[in-house]
């Protein structure tokens, strides 16, 4: 599944993250994408690691990619990024910042882990891309750089601030599965969340993984202004 959960703040300007750690619960996902997660980042999350706390409340095994990281006065960092919760054992995770533009925009970045299924090493990336549509196609580019020689099962997830048809979604798709449009080609929209008419979260996966189904999740939608994507896959 992936999901953009705005750092806990919900339609209702709420900070609630037990509503976000509900949503996955109920969806019973094993392996979670995250966006806009804060690692005790400012007083809008309260100075929480967000990601720790979803994941010991959860029982799951995590990974973060912080996207922006600002040093404080003291020792401490204030981070916000990707993160990524799986069921079974994350055994590597490495981190990719896009510094097209350093210090001109918000940064973004790709978390690239290994999960281990049943032995079985499946790759999984998470993103967030930027809505400025010239980063957005260097961003693109990078990701499929990153991920051509990948010979392993692999799920590339994340909100990617685009539409289905785009020149960018043109890209991935010209090379891997969208699993969306492989089940249902229309809709699949998941933003805003109280009234969704965009399609901007994704999950693609290379020819290894079989798509067997997918939906967009609708409970709990005033959580986050996005609604989760899942999908299930057969290796």
């Amino acid at each position: 599944m992936t999901y953009n959960i705005h750092h806990g703040v919900g339609t209702d300007k709420r900070l609630d993250l037990s509503r976000i750690s509900e949503v996955i619960r109920k969806s019973d996902a094993d392996i979670i994408a995250l966006n806009e997660v804060d690692k005790d980042f400012s007083r809008r999350s309260g100075y929480e690691d967000q990601i720790t706390l979803l994941a010991d409340e959860l029982n799951m095994n995590k990974a973060f990619a912080p996207s922006v990281s600002i040093k404080t006065n003291g020792s401490s960092v204030k981070q916000y990024g990707n993160a990524l919760l799986s069921r079974y054992p994350i055994i590597r995770q490495e981190v990719f910042h896009f510094n097209f533009v350093a210090g001109l925009v918000e940064g973004r970045s790709l978390l690239h882990a290994t999960v281990e299924v049943n032995n079985k090493p499946i790759k999984i990336y998470v993103t967030h891309l930027s809505i400025n549509p010239y980063l957005h196609n260097l961003q693109t580019n990078y990701i499929k750089q990153a991920i051509h020689n990948q010979s392993d099962p692999f799920i590339l997830m994340g909100d990617w601030n685009m539409r289905p048809g785009s020149r960018s979604w043109k890209k991935m798709h010209h090379t891997y599965k969208d699993v969306w449009y492989q089940v249902h080609h229309k809709g699949g929209y998941t933003y805003p969340s109280h009234r969704p008419r965009i399609r901007l979260d994704y999950i693609f996966v290379n020819r290894r993984m079989e798509v067997v189904d997918a939906e967009v999740m609708n409970d709990i939608p005033q959580a986050s202004d996005h609604l989760p994507l899942r999908a299930q896959l057969r290796i």
